[in-house]
């Protein structure tokens, strides 16, 4: 196992001071450990998490090379010739398990932002004391944005969110974590093979929401109570100006529609299960809330916008692999972690196998199928 920086680098280096998992504790599994703290509702800090995963790796004795930096991997007649920072490994077969967040997706347009006005990723951002003082623009609202909007207004600064497609979720559902509602009814489990829309389901934002003692929901009328201001989606900049497109209330409209159908399902399943007593009370929540006058534009220039946060997704970074399985968007071709090349195989994507493929209890489902392709491609290739 090669790791180009500590075990866990990813925890240590690339997340904000504040920052908790998503999912609670009792949902922190991998094979042979567990979460066996006294909070088990609650949600792992950044510290905690990398403790977790320094733990795993003792405990499987996963012999893991750390500081070495793969370069390059090449096909060869036989398997793969792969390129490290610490020399050359012959293999007949590869894992891609480098994740889907390796760099922050920043638009084009950010080349077009005035130079006196900073601008940082989610993976630059520490704490709301590095950025300079004044207003800040925060861009995108999944789970990211919504969560740094939110830091950076309760430091005092003026925030302004540009809101694009999200998913809207309760942080508890009728007394339970909404994470457990996806768990208990199955729609975790939804397989790669029965997803309707499956290039869809494997780009769909983060939902809305945050880890934190008090399991508040964070969502945009949270954030509306707090004085962020929200606008539309960022759609271009010309002479210095941000322009916004209109249709908040449609976007909006459509987050809530989706909640809504969720919740429906939630309700059903329970009832079909015959959990109903043991629950609360079924629950609707309020519209999100439609600004009365969502400005279209912002001058950049102005000063009244000091930072810009782009908090704008991540994308994977596949410059290393000399293999041609990357499509034209920079995605790898693989079928349920299967890649379009003998012996080329990935774990951790977005709905790999299953849709709790990205989720640390989610891996261990998808590891032993597409580990047993691969020992059955070893085998094959040992027989021949």
């Amino acid at each position: 196992m090669l790791e180009r920086g500590e075990v866990a680098n990813s925890w240590r280096r690339e997340r904000w001071d504040s920052f908790r998992l998503l999912t609670p504790n009792w949902q922190s599994r991998l094979p042979g450990l567990h979460y066996e703290g006294p909070d088990p509702d609650g949600y792992m800090t950044m510290g905690e998490v990398t403790e977790f995963i320094e733990r795993f790796a003792k405990l499987s004795r996963a012999p893991v090379r750390t500081g070495t930096n793969v370069t390059s991997v090449r096909r060869t007649d036989d398997g793969y010739h792969v390129t490290t920072s610490q020399g050359e490994i012959g293999c007949r077969a590869v894992v891609v398990a480098s994740g889907a967040c390796n760099r922050p997706a920043v638009p084009p347009l950010s080349e077009a932002v005035p130079p006196d006005v900073e601008q940082l990723t989610p993976f630059d951002y520490r704490e709301p004391g590095q950025l300079p003082d004044g207003g800040v623009l925060v861009v995108g609202a999944s789970a990211t944005g919504v969560q740094l909007a939110a830091e950076l207004r309760r430091s005092g600064r003026p925030v302004i969110l540009s809101v694009g497609e999200h998913v809207r979720l309760p942080r508890i559902y009728r007394g339970r974590d909404v994470l457990w509602w996806m768990d208990a009814s199955g729609v975790w489990d939804q397989r790669y093979d029965e997803v309707d829309d499956l290039t869809r389901a494997r780009r769909l934002p983060s939902p809305q929401l945050v880890g934190t003692p008090e399991r508040t929901t964070l969502d945009l009328n949270a954030l509306t109570s707090l004085g962020v201001e929200l606008v539309g989606r960022w759609a271009a900049v010309r002479d210095g100006r941000a322009l916004f497109s209109g249709g908040l209330r449609n976007v909006f409209a459509l987050a809530d529609l989706k909640l809504e159908r969720l919740l429906d399902a939630f309700d059903e399943w329970a009832r079909t299960r015959g959990v109903d007593a043991e629950l609360g009370p079924p629950e609707r929540f309020a519209p999100t809330r439609v600004p009365s006058s969502a400005r279209l534009q912002l001058d950049l220039r102005g000063g009244e916008i000091r930072t810009i946060v782009w908090a704008t997704g991540f994308r994977p970074d596949y410059t290393w692999l000399d293999v041609p399985v990357v499509d034209e968007k920079g995605r790898l071709r693989h079928d349920g972690g299967v890649v379009d090349s003998p012996g080329l195989y990935a774990l951790g994507l977005p709905v790999l196998r299953r849709r709790r493929s990205t989720f640390i209890n989610g891996i261990e489902d998808d590891a032993r199928e597409v580990i047993g392709h691969l020992a059955r491609h070893v085998a094959v290739r040992r027989g021949s």
